[in-house]
């Protein structure tokens, strides 16, 4: 009897649902996300508006879908780009090795020496805050990570006798990298995924919160968070709301994460 993985199931549940509600807001909310009314200012939760509305009367669901979906799509977008150019840059060195396998490792080794979320927030603050510089400036910072797990995959794998074998049928040493070592290095890269997944996510929304990530009229949840935290007194729901949607929008992958590698 197969054993069961409770974090692979919660995870899947919580990422399916929060993910459909995402895919939703891309085209559909309850009322405009930019649209004020000054007669429901500060409303608390009503069948009208379900989470309620801050403090320009606009409802606060339909700007957490809009927010969550920023986010959602910026963490894919990021990494999207550290997958795909940490594994053909961690396959390359891990596989051939040498002099250029040094000099990337070197230059992982000095862009990982500093809190990525510290060069993302001086580069955004001189480049400026937008969605293209947000996204492509954590994306870059999040490669030394995946390379470095490819790299370290393709470096035993090269040595193992179906890679030997592959070789010696006269393979291209492209077939062999990407046709037979790859799908062996997938179940150890994708709980990586996850994580990096939660630290876009978190990086976003700490960049929005400081003030220097997506500006208005775009919502975000970090900046969202920032204007809730304001009005804590007059609005709870509002703070309350925003900050449950970014915690099980991390924890749900978190969960996936570690399912993924339990099922290893």
């Amino acid at each position: 009897m197969k054993k069961r993985n409770p974090y692979l199931t919660v995870g899947l549940v919580m990422t399916g649902i929060l993910t459909a509600l995402i895919v939703l807001g891309f085209f559909w909310t309850p009322y405009g996300t930019t649209a004020m009314d000054a007669s429901v200012k500060f409303s608390p939760p009503t069948l009208q508006h379900i989470m309620g509305c801050d403090s320009y009367g606009r409802d606060i669901f339909s700007r957490i879908l809009e927010g969550a979906g920023t986010s959602f799509l910026i963490a894919v977008c990021v990494v999207l780009i550290g997958v795909i150019a940490g594994t053909l840059i961690g396959a390359l060195t891990g596989y051939f090795g040498g002099w250029a396998d040094e000099l990337l490792m070197r230059i992982c080794d000095s862009v990982t020496a500093f809190p990525s979320i510290l060069l993302a927030l001086v580069v955004v603050a001189v480049v400026g805050g937008n969605k293209v510089t947000i996204t492509w400036t954590l994306g870059i910072l999040f490669i030394p990570s995946f390379a470095r797990i490819v790299r370290g995959e393709y470096a035993k794998a090269r040595e193992c006798n179906y890679v030997k074998s592959a070789r010696l049928m006269g393979a291209s040493s492209f077939r062999i990298m990407f046709r037979h070592i790859l799908p062996n290095a997938v179940p150890v890269l994708l709980p990586a995924v996850t994580i990096g997944f939660n630290n876009a996510v978190l990086a976003e929304a700490s960049m929005s919160y400081l003030g220097i990530g997506v500006q208005p009229p775009d919502a975000s949840l970090g900046r969202m968070l920032a204007e809730a935290q304001v009005y804590l007194k007059n609005a709870p729901w509002y703070v309350l709301f925003v900050g449950l949607t970014i915690v099980l929008l991390i924890l749900g992958f978190s969960l996936l994460g570690e399912g993924l590698q339990r099922k290893k």
